[in-house]
């Protein structure tokens, strides 16, 4: 093994890069166009630095906000078919209950199309049709399922459309704005795609994916005559397929024998699916309807970084394109497929433009087993390697890091820090060999593959062993957890927010309205009534006297999937043991940090904790105002 001898990081190499910048909330985001071109709306702060929907009208200079959210911002929109009204979606202090509320373009009149206390709102579907009506699912009637519901835009009604039988999870409606099609849960935790005539016809069963496959329905096409379905069954990665619904006859649309179908671009009128993406290291396009193959090539070659199509108009002769790159801001575009011409809109933190940023880049390493494992690597500028460096676990763990601008990575970066995310086993579009490589390997192969890249930052002369922290949200908090408490002498310090100490308790608490999923749940983690013991020895919260180095532990009150209780259970056991911890708790937030304050708060807390175990830069955290919304950290020793 490699070693060399450590070096801390220059410190007049680049300036200090305000957290307020790589933090803070975007000047401006997400534009999507009207359905008939008339307008653009996007997100941006108020006055009071509060996210809200904002709205112009194309070509000219009439910005104006359209919605008053008083505390905890706006993120999510969407665009009706009217033209007059926007929908967007919001809870309360992150608990997740979401509701979907209106509001007019003209009078900026809000209305909360769902206002049911307790109840969590989802949209399903909208369609250019019927501009007047939507489709949501809501757990009106039983917290543990979304029944579907026929939401007028015009007077608000409701009515229940479909009942959930209980395991029921996706819909899909057709042009006629019926639903004909769903995803539903079996009870050995895989899936099963069923479907419908009409809708006043019995569900049929197409098709049924096991515990270890994926599968689910996507649309319908125009003529309803042809479903849609994604699914890696026959197969390693998930594939695009065209389901003949009178010959039950599957053709596959687009694949890839290692990397699952990821984004996928429709007609904006005839439904037809005209490319659809893969993200390997970096993200790839493939088309599959050649009309629009000039305009890729077009957009492909306007700007450097990866590129998404985010938004057009149903004429389909305007498209909004977003540029994404590692190491500057999100790039926003008008694209006028006429001309072949690119106006420029805005970039969503153009602060960022012209500052010391880190390039970020892909890496793949053997693990201890013969698995590839991928990933991505972050250095600061201007230092020579070895640095101290941050294992930054991403969470899920069903999900994947991608490469791009990434805040926590730059600001890492920039106090003198590599940074390493790992995809390790279990992370999601690699394909279904490796997804289920993960399956009841928590603390575990997965542990093992983040030692492994431990060992190859070592190896490379990256880091020094000793100069190593590992750092993570949700999953990613319990693998910092777990490096503790499973290998005490592997890292320097941990950065826990929002991770499951107590697998036993996180199963217990799990929101009512994953019930359908829970099946899926204990096959992959493990069995909450059959196997108590296995989940309490894959727990952190076990093995807390092993505990040897500094930790540090963010909570949201409000987080329905991590309960505060998760924290507070290895804080507690921590103070019994008199072991030192520090433990700061946000009373409105819930699975991470949705508001600037809070988010700056804690990585101010973050940037100091690092500093004094890892040697990086930092800026003093008491320059950071508290609030009320923040229980001051408390450490123990």
């Amino acid at each position: 093994m490699q070693t060399s001898t450590f070096q801390q990081p220059k410190t007049e190499v680049t300036p200090l890069i305000e957290r307020e910048i790589l933090f803070g909330n975007p000047e401006k985001t997400s534009p999507k166009l009207s359905p008939d071109g008339k307008y653009i709306a996007y997100i941006a702060p108020d006055e009071h630095n509060v996210l809200q929907v904002q709205f112009r009208t194309v070509g000219q200079s009439d910005d104006r906000q359209l919605t008053a959210d008083k505390k905890r911002g706006i993120r999510i929109f969407f665009w009706t078919y009217s033209g007059e009204e926007l929908i967007y979606q919001q809870d309360i202090d992150g608990d997740e209950k979401w509701h979907l509320f209106s509001v007019n373009i003209q009078s900026n009149l809000v209305r909360d199309l769902t206002p049911f206390q307790g109840v969590r709102a989802h949209l399903i579907a909208l369609d250019r049709n019927f501009p007047n009506e939507i489709l949501v699912g809501m757990n009106i009637r039983d917290r543990r399922k979304h029944d579907l519901y026929r939401i007028n835009l015009q007077n608000g009604a409701v009515e229940l459309d479909t009942d959930n039988p209980g395991n029921i999870v996706n819909w899909a409606a057709d042009a006629q704005f019926q639903v004909r099609a769903a995803t539903a849960t079996n009870a050995d935790g895989g899936s099963e795609l069923v479907f419908r005539e009409t809708a006043d016809k019995s569900w049929e069963s197409l098709r049924s994916w096991g515990p270890d496959e994926e599968g689910g329905a996507v649309m319908f096409s125009e003529n309803g005559k042809i479903l849609y379905i994604m699914g890696n069954h026959d197969a390693n990665a998930k594939r695009l397929i065209a389901l003949d619904l009178e010959t039950k006859q599957e053709t596959d649309l687009a694949s890839d024998p290692e990397y699952d179908v990821g984004g996928i671009v429709v007609h904006p009128t005839n439904r037809e699916i005209q490319a659809v993406s893969f993200y390997k290291d970096k993200q790839e396009w493939q088309i599959l309807d050649q009309s629009i193959a000039e305009d890729f090539e077009a957009i492909g070659k306007f700007r450097p970084g990866e590129f998404d199509l985010t938004s057009r108009n149903l004429a389909d002769t305007t498209w909004l394109i977003a540029y994404r790159t590692d190491d500057g801001p999100v790039y926003y575009y008008a694209y006028d497929r006429t001309s072949k011409t690119f106006t420029f809109l805005f970039s969503n933190q153009p602060k960022l433009e012209g500052l010391p940023l880190s390039s970020m880049e892909p890496i793949s390493y053997t693990a201890r087993d013969g698995l590839i494992i991928h990933g991505y690597l972050t250095k600061p500028v201007g230092v020579s390697t070895p640095v101290p460096t941050v294992l930054l676990v991403h969470g899920g763990p069903w999900a994947r890091d991608t490469w791009g601008y990434n805040s926590q990575a730059q600001w890492l970066a920039n106090r003198g820090y590599a940074v390493l995310q790992i995809n390790f086993r279990g992370s999601t579009g690699y394909g279904k060999a490796f997804l289920n490589a993960g399956n009841r390997e928590w603390a575990a192969k997965m542990h093992n593959d983040l030692l492994d890249g431990v060992n190859w930052l070592v190896e490379t002369g990256i880091a020094q062993q000793d100069k190593i922290a590992i750092m993570g949200g949700s999953y990613g908090g319990y693998a910092a957890l777990v490096g503790l408490t499973f290998s005490p002498d592997v890292f320097a310090c941990a950065v826990d927010i929002v991770g499951p100490s107590n697998l036993i308790t996180l199963l217990q608490t799990i929101p009512p309205y994953w019930e359908p999923r829970k099946a899926s749940l204990y096959h992959r983690v493990g069995n909450l009534e059959t196997e108590p013991e296995f989940l309490k020895s894959i727990s952190p919260l076990s093995f807390v006297d092993r505990i040897q180095k500094p930790l540090l532990i963010a909570q949201g009150a409000n987080d329905p999937r991590v309960k505060e209780a998760e924290s507070e259970q290895i804080v507690h056991a921590m103070k019994q043991a008199g072991k030192p911890v520090e433990y700061v708790l946000y009373t409105d937030e819930g699975h991470g940090f949705g508001r600037p304050e809070n988010r700056l708060h804690f990585y101010a807390i973050a940037e100091e904790f690092l500093a004094k175990y890892l040697g990086g830069r930092f800026e003093p955290a008491a320059n950071i105002p508290n609030h009320s919304g923040v229980v001051n950290p408390q450490t123990t020793n």
